[in-house]
């Protein structure tokens, strides 16, 4: 094995380590709906709860993790604080699972899978 080919690998492992910590944070289905509805445009704290119906404990713990993780920055506006996705990876996640998931034509449920 040469070193490019040792590099190579070591560059793939710290990218699959950062892919399977971003998958872990998107399997969740509170953070997903935050996430899918923030990368829309972005929203203050009670305009999330009230459009999701995710109550305040709930939606307060799981902002925190998207914040913690990096995927969503704030802005304060008097008293509100308003949330966007700062995450180019998450945001390109999210436009796979929405044209997978979310788009009126669904795929052919017979189709094989790529992987």
């Amino acid at each position: 094995m040469n070193q490019a080919e040792v590099l190579d690998f070591q560059v793939m492992r710290e990218s699959v380590t950062s892919a399977s910590n971003l998958m872990k944070v998107f399997a969740n289905t509170d953070r997903l709906l935050l996430l899918c509805k923030l990368s829309q445009h972005e929203l203050c704290v009670s305009e999330l709860e009230e459009m999701l119906d995710i109550r305040q404990p709930t939606l307060s713990q799981q902002l925190t993790v998207l914040r913690d993780e990096g995927l969503v920055a704030t802005r304060r506006d008097g008293k509100r604080i308003y949330y966007s996705i700062s995450s180019v990876p998450a945001m390109a996640v999210l436009q796979v699972l929405y044209q997978q998931f979310c788009l009126s034509e669904k795929p052919d449920s017979n189709q094989n899978a790529l992987i």
